[in-house]
């Protein structure tokens, strides 16, 4: 069961929920592609190939850990964010103290519908999350909730 599941409380429901963007995969199989291409260019010398092999499967584990382990969501009263597995951060804020929303894309962020949420609420809470999936979405989500 989810962590924003656990967390709903008696009359609250989901209205929509969000993750990362697999965009956090692409450095790792940018060299994952390499250490392929090392493997059979240099098929004479293999253990470079493999190093770099090793290096992109390295480099997903990161990635894979935060896409499985953070969860974005709005209820009906609330936005909830967890983020983390042995380390866990979580945000609940009340959809009526959210001051701002705000997205942050970049040309690959609108290319392919990732991007920086930041979240203003009330008390000074600024938070961040970057590489959202649809982060325009979210964003009318709440927006929608609130008013």
């Amino acid at each position: 069961m989810s962590y924003i599941d656990q967390t709903l409380l008696a009359d609250e429901r989901v209205v929509y929920r969000t993750a990362l963007h697999w965009i956090i995969f692409a450095r790792g199989v940018f060299v994952l592609l390499v250490g392929l291409v090392v493997l059979v260019a240099f098929s004479h010398v293999p253990v470079a190939g493999l190093a770099v092999l090793l290096l992109g499967v390295l480099l997903l584990i990161p990635p894979f850990v935060a896409y499985q382990t953070t969860e974005l969501g709005v209820t009906n009263k609330r936005l909830i964010v967890k983020v983390g597995f042995i380390r866990r951060r979580t945000l609940e804020l009340l959809l009526r103290q959210v001051e701002a929303i705000s997205v942050d894309q970049t040309l690959g962020g609108r290319m392919f519908d990732y991007g920086s949420i930041t979240l203003t609420g009330t008390g000074g809470v600024r938070e961040i999350f970057h590489r959202v999936r649809e982060p325009l979405e979210l964003r009318r989500r709440i927006q929608g909730q609130v008013a």
